[in-house]
């Protein structure tokens, strides 16, 4: 009995292993968001031929995109007319068919409100980062060819997205001098005709797979956890990761008193451009006290279970 007791314990801890180890899979992604500008200025010609600028973004998101990896999740955010249809392609996993439907379907027009979609933009990332619990790369790649009309929002997003940890790319499409953000961003390429704008394009691509994720705690964490259970795995790092993820231009999170006996609890990230946020978590437990305590239990259980299947058994 006790060498099947023995083995029924060691087949569960194989079994959440092997949860944990598709966990830290699943949330080992890079993620882009490109942001194109869409306004009506990107009808205007780019070459002799008679590309326009939005033909040439085209062709060169086509080109490059259909080379990322799967590892790679991408969304596509696009500023026109139809404000209703921004979100072309949410951010997530690559389906071929569907993301080169979003990208033939751009009509250009309207105007260049940059900042709001900086913040539509980053807004998504920062959620996916909560999703992964800050696991992959992040990135935003703007392509535009004209300054934006809400430019204080520009500024004060775009700095404040990188203080988040994320990278801005900015491609500059045909314009007359640099944009104002060439020098607060992490990169800003110039593209003058649609050979340039593919390089530009793939340049910015290219780093995505090669991105340094030293600041997440890396995939090896995950074989630290792999003995515990799946979901107290999971929970041990998405309170880790929960900082820092609300809105970009909002106030961070305040723990707040609430009226149940003294019980705190935290708010819920922003649910800004994008889907609901991840459930809430419990601060009110110690950190190691809870988490020894959260394992014993499940261990009792587990092995509670294990003698109750082999004593009905016998």
């Amino acid at each position: 009995m006790i060498h099947s007791l023995r083995f029924a314990f060691v087949g569960l801890l194989i079994l959440a292993a092997t949860q944990v180890a598709a966990l830290g899979q699943e949330v080992y992604n890079d993620n882009v968001v490109i942001v194109l500008d869409g306004s009506g200025s990107m009808k205007e010609p780019m070459d002799s031929h008679g590309t326009t600028k939005m033909m040439a973004a085209k062709q060169a998101l086509h080109s490059v995109l259909s080379q990322l990896p799967g590892t790679t999740h991408v969304g596509l955010l696009v500023f026109t007319n139809n404000t209703s249809q921004d979100w072309l392609y949410p951010l997530g996993p690559q389906d071929a068919q569907q993301l080169a439907a979003a990208i033939d379907s751009i009509q250009p027009g309207g105007g260049t409100p940059l900042g709001k979609y900086i913040k539509k933009g980053a807004d998504r990332l920062l959620q996916q980062r909560a999703r992964q619990f800050g696991y992959g790369s992040y990135r935003l790649l703007i392509v535009t060819d004209g300054e934006a009309r809400d430019d204080r929002l520009v500024d004060r997003h775009a700095g404040e997205v990188m203080a988040r940890g994320f990278t801005i790319d900015v491609i500059g499409v045909k314009m007359k001098k640099d944009h104002t953000l060439a020098t607060k961003v992490h990169s800003y390429r110039r593209a003058d005709d649609p050979a340039s704008l593919t390089k530009a394009i793939a340049a910015v691509m290219a780093e995505v797979s090669a991105a340094d994720t030293s600041d997440a705690t890396g995939e090896n964490a995950f074989e630290i956890l792999a003995p515990l259970p799946a979901e107290v795995a999971r929970a041990m790092v998405q309170s880790l990761a929960a900082s820092g993820n609300h809105g970009i231009g909002e106030a961070p999170p305040v723990q707040s008193q609430a009226d149940d006996g003294g019980r705190r609890t935290a708010p819920s990230p922003s649910t800004t451009g994008g889907p609901p946020p991840l459930s809430e978590i419990d601060s009110s437990t110690p950190g190691i006290v809870g988490f020894v305590a959260v394992v014993c239990v499940i261990a009792i259980i587990a092995v509670g279970l294990a003698v109750w299947r082999i004593r009905s058994r016998m």
